[in-house]
């Protein structure tokens, strides 16, 4: 047992580092296409040479990004196979159908056209280049549309139904898969943070360029073209955000309560703006597990239910089976040692239904087929021995639900003042405090993006599909010496990899004007 739990362990830890790298390079890359074909569409308008640098410059920038990002993506994807197999197994074809999609379409979508925008300058036309441009960009998102759906269904799964002769689930329904709201909320969330992310990378570039004292003209256009797309993504991406903060509190209202460290419910539920956690809280303790707090009245209940006098349950009323339906109305539901034993019937009725089909006994295996669709909803509590296995970690949920939204709103305030001064009061853009304070931007809204996947992902455990299987039943039969010195031999080469960003791309800005 102790080596299974190594091996656990050991594998969501390799594949926390592989998809924290690959996301620190796909916003960037979804939203510096866009950025890069607004410039290049001024420069087809204009034929402004100046603009044609320009668009060249962050062209560059996002084609280093985009070749890192695509060598650590196709890493992620094939650890489904190698330490994830009971999972991929179980998922069938709901899970890889998004997947192939991508890779089939998506990517190479984005794989023809980028290499039109890097090598076809003055080969083909200008308005062809100009469409290339933004086919790339729209590849690139189309490519974070399906793995975003193939995300999201983890999440909520839906469009399926269990098959107990193959013992995986069976798509039935694409589009409830493809179209589930959960998915969509999700894309837009991302793309509209890729927005924001690398409207705020230009800022911070461009203000570097500025401390420099070197390509002010074209800093300058790039700042109202940076800050532009990061506002309109950043209040995008607030809109999108407070409605997954509904689907999240339909659908995986444990995640929520962890996120807000809420363990007993209440209606007109504060939502807490700050707060220090209590180390080693006990779930059934009615103790406050705060140290202290900020909390901002009725902002729990708005945010999860747009009613500022709902109820929101908290933890431990969610393990009593207390919850909300999908009419925002308090309900009795399936309390979670109850949800342990019927997850544990399936299990068992599974066991029948094998024994019956080995022997031929159709009218056992009727029976077994139904005790198992009854109880199916439940099949991933089976694995769990206690309701508090099925809480999350409380603690980093809730900071790093935190570390998200304080950053968001710094980099609301940013932009805001980044695009009045660049209208106003040009003269702050030659203030070294100011440039300084827009460079340093840049690691705060990346800390920002990371922090929301972190919320994402950690706040939804154990289960690596929400209520159907832990992550303990979902890894491969692997030695656990194996996942150590892998995960080890990722981190150095992910590591290597980001140096090597990093470096080519300073470079690069720091190159002078010859062309």
């Amino acid at each position: 047992m102790n080596d299974l739990m190594t091996v656990v362990d050991w594998s969501r830890w390799q594949f926390a580092l592989t998809a924290m790298y690959h996301w620190l390079f796909v916003p960037l890359t979804l939203g510096l296409s866009v950025i890069v074909g607004i410039m290049e569409t001024a420069y087809y308008r204009t034929r402004d040479p100046r603009r044609l640098a320009m668009t060249k410059f962050w062209m560059t920038l996002f084609g280093i990004n985009f070749a890192v990002g695509v060598a650590t993506g196709i890493i992620l994807e094939f650890e489904f196979g190698t330490n994830w197999s009971n999972y991929s197994w179980f998922v069938g074809d709901i899970f890889g159908a998004p997947l192939a999609i991508e890779g089939l379409f998506a990517f190479f979508m984005e794989s023809t056209f980028i290499a039109i925008m890097f090598f076809g300058w003055n080969k083909v036309s200008a308005r062809f280049h100009l469409a290339a441009t933004w086919l790339t960009a729209l590849g690139a998102s189309i490519s974070a549309l399906w793995i975003l759906v193939a995300n999201a269904w983890m999440q909520y799964p839906v469009g399926m139904e269990f098959d107990p002769a193959q013992m995986r689930n069976v798509m039935d329904d694409f589009w409830a898969v493809a179209l589930s709201p959960v998915a969509i909320h999700k894309f837009f969330h991302a793309v509209f943070d890729g927005w924001v992310l690398a409207g705020v990378f230009v800022c911070g570039v461009s203000a570097w360029l500025l401390l420099k004292g070197r390509r002010r003209e074209m800093a300058i256009s790039s700042i109202k073209i940076g800050a532009w797309t990061g506002f309109i993504g950043l209040v995008l991406t607030i809109w999108t955000g407070d409605q997954s903060a509904v689907d999240v509190a339909r659908v995986q209202p444990m995640k929520l309560a962890a996120m807000e460290g809420l363990y007993n419910g209440s209606t007109s539920q504060e939502l807490v703006a700050f707060g220090i956690l209590k180390g080693g809280h006990e779930r059934l303790s009615d103790a406050d597990p705060f140290h202290f707090k900020i909390g901002i009245p009725y902002g729990l209940s708005i945010l999860a239910n747009h009613d500022p006098g709902s109820f929101v349950p908290g933890i431990n009323d969610i393990i009593a089976g207390i919850s909300v339906n999908a009419d925002g109305d308090t309900v009795s539901t399936v309390s979670y040692a109850d949800r342990i034993m019927l997850g544990k019937k399936a299990h068992e009725a599974l066991r029948a239904f094998d024994s019956a089909l080995a022997a031929g006994d159709s009218t056992a295996m009727a029976e077994a087929r139904a005790d198992i669709k009854e109880c199916y909803p439940y099949f991933g509590y089976g694995y769990l021995d206690s309701p508090e296995e099925a809480v999350p970690p409380v603690g980093v949920t809730f900071y790093s639900f935190r570390v998200m939204v304080i950053a968001g709103g710094y980099l609301l305030l940013f932009l805001l003042v980044a695009l009045w001064s660049v209208y106003r009061r040009p003269s702050l853009w030659k203030s070294r405090l100011w440039l300084w304070i827009a460079v340093i931007s840049v690691p705060v809204v990346w800390i920002c993006s990371q922090a929301g996947w972190v919320t994402a992902e950690v706040g939804r455990q154990p289960w690596i599909i929400q209520d159907l299987m832990p992550t303990r039943a979902a890894i491969s039969a692997i030695p656990a010496g194996s996942v150590i010195l892998t995960f080890w031999i990722f981190a150095a080469v992910f590591t290597a990899l980001l140096a090597a960003e990093v470096t080519i791309m300073i470079r690069q800005i720091n190159k002078k004007e010859e062309e």
